[in-house]
């Protein structure tokens, strides 16, 4: 589904009472994958439509992090190990260094996305840096996340080596401008419940059930030909 596509679903899902939430993310950040599980826990049982969106942290040539600096250790010592032990994820700070660039994920998103596997896509390149130590700015690695997806992994590969989802991509990254996303992963549920930050499950349920509830109300306030 390309992101026109996704779009003008959205909208009309929308109007039928799915809560749409988009999730922008990097894939260098802990946080982001510590929010999949108090997403999916908080709606399980309510119609969303929940959409990752990207969004670089450390765009190129901007310079990465190295895990041997001060800064990954302490700040994974601090603030990520201790999460993810009271959320019970497995999830290690990577080795790779320096951190891997990931604009070319996110093109490989882009192809995921117009080929059905969006949601498959980043949770599993997630996993890919945070459990298996993978350098996910090689397009090796990609090929493999895209192969084991079930997608067509020469042509995701030639896709990405041609550069036919890098347009998307910044139409993408200047989306994210205009919503003013300056961290990840930052949560927008319906049109106006903003979370930034590793949210709880009541959270996002919270704002699910308020946008319903919006919906709901803005349905009725209007008369039709056989009356109000």
């Amino acid at each position: 589904m390309t992101e026109k596509h996704a779009t003008e679903t959205h909208v009309t899902e929308t109007h039928t009472g799915k809560v749409g939430i988009k999730v922008w993310s990097d894939y260098v950040c802990p946080f982001c994958m510590l929010a999949e599980n108090p997403l999916h826990e908080a709606t399980a049982d309510l119609d969303v439509d929940i959409e990752w969106r990207p969004f670089e942290l450390r765009p190129h040539p901007t310079p990465t992090l190295r895990p041997e600096d001060e800064y990954l250790p302490s700040i994974w010592a601090r603030s990520v190990y201790p999460m993810a032990r009271r959320m019970n994820v497995d999830i290690t700070l990577p080795t790779v260094s320096p951190q891997p660039y990931t604009r070319l994920a996110f093109e490989g998103h882009q192809y995921a996305a117009e080929h059905g596997k969006a949601e498959q896509y980043t949770p599993r390149v997630l996993r890919a840096f945070f459990q298996e130590n993978r350098d996910i700015g090689e397009l090796d690695v990609l090929t493999d996340i895209a192969s084991e997806l079930g997608l067509d992994g020469a042509a995701f590969a030639e896709a990405l080596t041609a550069g036919t989802y890098t347009e998307a991509h910044q139409e993408a990254l200047r989306t994210a401008a205009a919503h003013r996303i300056s961290v990840v992963p930052t949560i927008i549920v319906g049109e106006h419940h903003r979370i930034e930050g590793v949210p709880t499950a009541a959270q996002i349920r919270k704002a699910v059930l308020d946008t319903q509830a919006e919906q709901a109300v803005a349905r009725g306030a209007a008369c039709g030909i056989d009356g109000c």
